[in-house]
């Protein structure tokens, strides 16, 4: 069983959102939690959360619960609905397997923030790419 640390270092490479502010807190068999402190950089011109920066972090929270034990798996489809406005500062994705094949996994992100404000709602489908570590 890999440690927090062996997996944190591994998901280092994924270069976008880790320089964006994606953290690894916990990992465990079909889930992950990430987290991601805001700042100025995470904002549009409207003083929200953008988009982007919400869905840079569920898609994180999804590769690394999909990834970090088993068969290395890549994104087939992703559905983002946002549910309201990030009022904390700090976000919080939430990655829990509900179906996984032979082939195929599917996934639902739960993003929140450290105030329990509900963010966004995410589902991630994913296929296995075997061989590939």
């Amino acid at each position: 069983m890999k440690t927090l640390e062996e997996v944190r270092a591994f998901f280092e490479k994924d270069r976008f959102a880790t320089e964006n502010g994606a953290v690894i807190e916990e990992v465990k068999d079909g889930y992950a939690r990430c987290v991601m402190e805001l700042c100025d950089c995470h904002r549009n011109a409207l003083g929200a959360v953008m988009g982007g920066a919400i869905f840079t972090l569920a898609d994180f929270a999804f590769a690394v619960a999909s990834n970090w034990n088993k068969e290395p798996h890549v994104s087939l489809t992703s559905q983002i609905t946002y549910l309201g406005k990030a009022k904390g500062n700090q976000l919080i994705a939430e990655a829990k397997l509900i179906r996984e094949g032979r082939t195929t996994c599917y996934y639902v992100i739960e993003i929140t923030d450290e105030l329990g404000s509900q963010v966004a709602h995410v589902t991630s489908s994913g296929f296995a790419v075997p061989g590939h570590r």
